[in-house]
């Protein structure tokens, strides 16, 4: 094979027009991005916005661009604080980041699931409420800042693009905006509709063809039916990371990743060998968006830097960065679940810390042009708790997904129904027939080993996923013997 001895031609202007970023002359602004991964993920960017407001660059952000958690941490940081800002927000701990604490502290994923057992009621929606009751307010997508521009990201399951929510616009290149978008529209739902998980139903958009401005897809029928039954899931299912709706205009991108890490292992079912295939399509297109962002900066066809969970402070280049070490970060922080359950006080102070540790260090390094000449100086949100031992214990068993989740409120309402099943067990309905009482005990049993299996199984082994398996062949044993027992007893 011979080398070439003239460089590759000029690329064609249909292939730059298409796929190239604008050239760094062209480009203008700030773009934040605040990843997916559920409260974890929301809790990390927390200590990262903490430090970018104290170095005075928040302030200077132009665009805010979230997907799922990061969406959550967003709408709050947009309904809470009074922008423009003209420098660092004063009393952060107390306005920010002690109400955002006490809001993951409670877990609201467990209930939206039980109650979409009901028919009509989705979990997405239920979500919606408690970011309304807890986070919006009821502030409408119309209402959010001008400046900054805050974008919610979801992923249109009809074309399989990136759909942004906007105070001036809802939609896609593909289906077109809706400008502006509906005068109720809420940001409660715009976040719900990014943090739409799978396993939660996708959000109907509910919004006619007419309503929507043509965009690049032709128009006709197959596009009216696209957009009549047009539904939303997570933001992550196309970009995790945020960065399209920033990356080809802005001047700066400053991307903050609280997403999981790959799983190494092997699966051992049916089922963990399908989710496997599922994650390593995902960590592939995670990983193709991070060397092209790494490109990007090293070409210096963009400014910024990246702060990933499963990073230390170390790696920006100073040795004594203060901060975790990478075997902390890697091997407990980084495996912190991505959930909407209950975090505990030391989960939610770890990680807030480790992205105020991370901010600093990367901001320091790779755009110390941004930091103002009078920034606040370094204060570890929670220095009680940068001891490794205490990270450790405290996270020990964080990587666990249990069933009905984490705090209280969701086991006493595990325990209650386990109760309520046992007593149909035993119960003799004296106005029934004896085939029919009997018919009612084995079903009550039934019922109250498979909640009663899972529930204490999950407790005990976490649920994760690879170990479906095991948990399924602990609720079966657990159903058969809970069963009998309640049966032998009613008799």
């Amino acid at each position: 094979m011979t080398t070439p001895s003239a460089p590759n031609p000029t690329p064609t202007q249909h292939g730059v027009d298409k796929f190239a970023p604008l050239p760094p002359h062209k480009r203008s602004g700030i773009g934040l991005c605040l990843s997916g991964g559920g409260y974890r993920a929301a809790l990390f960017h927390l200590g990262v916005l903490r430090r970018l407001n104290e170095l005075g660059i928040l302030s200077k952000v132009t665009h805010i661009s979230s997907v799922s958690g990061g969406s959550i941490i967003s709408a709050y940081l947009a309904t809470r604080i009074a922008w423009p800002l003209s420098g660092p927000v004063p009393d952060w701990e107390d306005d920010i980041s002690a109400p955002f604490r006490k809001f993951t502290s409670a877990n609201i994923r467990t209930g939206a699931l039980l109650k979409s057992l009901f028919p009509r009621v989705r979990a997405v929606e239920v979500l919606a409420v408690q970011y309304e009751d807890g986070i919006t307010h009821g502030r409408k997508l119309v209402q959010l800042p001008a400046s900054p521009t805050f974008i919610f990201c979801a992923t249109d399951l009809g074309f399989g693009v990136n759909w942004v929510f906007e105070s001036n616009r809802m939609g896609d290149y593909q289906a077109g905006y809706v400008k502006p978008p509906p005068p109720t529209w809420p940001v409660s739902m715009a976040v719900a509709a990014s943090y739409c998980f799978p396993v939660f139903k996708p959000l109907p958009v509910g919004l006619k063809p007419s309503e929507y401005t043509p965009d690049k897809f032709p128009l006709g029928a197959k596009r009216d039916s696209i957009l009549s039954t047009m539904r939303l899931s997570d933001g992550g299912v196309y970009d995790n990371l945020g960065l399209e709706p920033v990356w080809t205009e802005r001047e700066v991108v400053l991307s903050s990743d609280g997403g999981a890490l790959f799983s190494v292992g092997a699966g051992r079912n049916v089922f963990a060998w399908v989710m496997r295939y599922v994650s390593i399509a995902e960590n592939q297109s995670l990983a193709i968006r991070r060397r092209w962002l790494m490109s990007d900066f090293r070409s210096g066809t963009l400014e910024g830097t990246y702060c990933r969970i499963g990073g230390a402070a170390t790696h920006y280049g100073n040795p004594g960065a203060i901060g975790y070490g990478e075997e902390l970060a890697e091997n407990f922080i980084a495996r912190i679940r991505t959930d909407l359950d209950s975090f505990s006080e030391g989960e939610a102070a770890i990680l807030e810390n480790h992205g105020y540790c991370l901010a600093d260090a990367a901001a320091r390094q790779h755009v110390p042009s941004l930091i103002s000449p009078d920034a606040l100086p370094f204060s570890l949100p929670h220095p009680t708790w940068m001891d490794p031992n205490a990270v450790r214990e405290a996270l020990k068993n964080s990587w666990k997904r249990t069933l009905m989740g984490r705090g209280w409120p969701i086991r006493v309402f595990g325990l209650i129904l386990v109760f309520f099943l046992i007593g149909l067990a035993v119960w003799h309905p004296h106005n029934l027939a004896p085939t029919q009482q009997q018919v009612v005990r084995l079903l009550g049993a039934f019922l109250g080993g498979v909640i009663s299996a899972f529930f204490l199984g999950s407790i005990t082994f976490g649920g994760k996923i690879s170990e479906v398996g095991d948990l399924a062949i602990c609720a079966t044993g657990g159903t058969a013997a809970f069963a009998l027992i309640c049966y032998l007893w009613g008799r």
